[in-house]
């Protein structure tokens, strides 16, 4: 298995820069794993393909607006991008601007006072550990902007269009963008169906998004993400596993989670390859690594609800595990073809 098993050219056409609208516009590509059987849909016809005693796993995660503009004392511009909060005024964070050393001060102008920003450590490439005067959450209100991924050109006139409409829990740098295509409307419409619904949260990190550049994908250092699946959902999942129904994953955060639920139950870690028989899905709660190759057996995902993933990215590796390579590289030249739009603002895939 090599990294270039997983590319592919994608137009810049076929990126999208906007949400559609409303959310449930957007379309809904269907692919059938057994038959290979592909339909054309638009995401409101996703509850078509839904039954009485399913269950779909949301994450309710919520973006923060992490992007922030401070000064040097010489009056040089630069940008904090804040990924992970390790305390009240500690955060992880990719850090624009030159002579960030150890050592050196930025600050942010906020409520006419200046908040200090010190850098502690250097972490990897332009990654620091900063260090705010104060706790710079209250501000983020003021002086906060929605991180966009980069591939995004068009400003984003309303910012709660790159949040679900279930979103509670903040923490994330970037939003599960599967989760994006509902409306309230829509979640009505199949919990009266007698479909389930359960929430999770995995708090996204940027590092989702980066393009494994080993050759041998299994050489690739995943990253690892916050997650927590509660004792409620965890009863609702082994309800739904004995009654017959399905657990449906609404985006690769919300597998990432189940899974990582399974994998403990299996008692031998993330790199387990063997289902649970007959075994109980426990709360779960901490970080997970989980890397999902081809070849992994999940052990609690029936179905899922995805986006179309960047080439090379541990998402697509994810997906191919999934439905299988080939058939994932041939479903997405389909796509590509039939003018579906690719990335976070893009179209959905439901694989069944």
């Amino acid at each position: 298995m090599k990294t270039s098993d997983f590319d592919y050219h994608l137009p810049e056409s076929s990126i999208a820069q906007t949400p559609a609208e409303p959310r449930d516009s957007s379309r809904l590509l269907v692919l059938n794993r057994d038959s290979g059987k592909i339909e054309h849909r638009f995401f409101r016809d996703v509850k078509l393909f839904l039954h009485p005693g399913d269950l779909l796993i949301l994450n309710q995660t919520r973006v923060i607006p992490a992007r922030i503009f401070a000064k040097k004392e010489s009056g040089g511009k630069v940008e904090l991008l804040l990924l992970r909060k390790r305390d009240d005024l500690t955060w992880e964070s990719l850090v624009g601007g030159k002579g960030l050393r150890v050592g050196k001060s930025v600050f942010v102008e906020v409520e006419n006072k200046k908040i200090q920003v010190e850098i502690l450590e250097i972490l990897e490439g332009s990654e620091r550990l900063i260090k705010f005067s104060e706790p710079i959450e209250p501000y983020f209100p003021k002086i906060g902007n929605i991180p966009l991924p980069p591939y995004i050109h068009e400003k984003l006139t309303d910012p709660e269009r790159y949040q679900t409409v279930f979103a509670k829990e903040t923490g994330s740098a970037a939003a599960p963008t599967a989760g994006l295509h509902f409306t309230p409307e829509l979640l009505n419409e199949i919990k009266n169906m007698g479909v389930k619904i359960g929430l999770v949260t995995l708090h996204v990190g940027l590092d989702t998004f980066a393009p494994v550049n080993e050759e041998n994908p299994e050489e690739h250092k995943i990253h690892t993400e916050w997650c927590e699946l509660s004792q409620e959902v965890a009863d609702l999942i082994n309800e739904t596993k004995r009654n017959g129904g399905r657990v449906i994953a609404v985006g690769t955060t919300s597998v990432r989670t189940l899974e990582s639920a399974g994998n403990r139950e299996s008692g031998i870690g993330n790199e387990s390859q063997l289902p649970i028989p007959n075994s109980q899905i426990s709360p779960f709660i901490g970080p997970t690594s989980i890397y999902i190759l081809p070849g992994y057996q999940f052990k609690v995902v029936d179905a899922m609800i995805t986006n179309f993933h960047l080439p090379k990215s541990t998402l697509i590796m994810l997906v191919s595990a999934f439905a299988g390579r080939e058939k994932i590289l041939e479903t997405y030249e389909t796509a590509i073809k039939e003018g579906y739009r690719f990335y976070s603002f893009g179209d959905a895939m439901l694989i069944l």
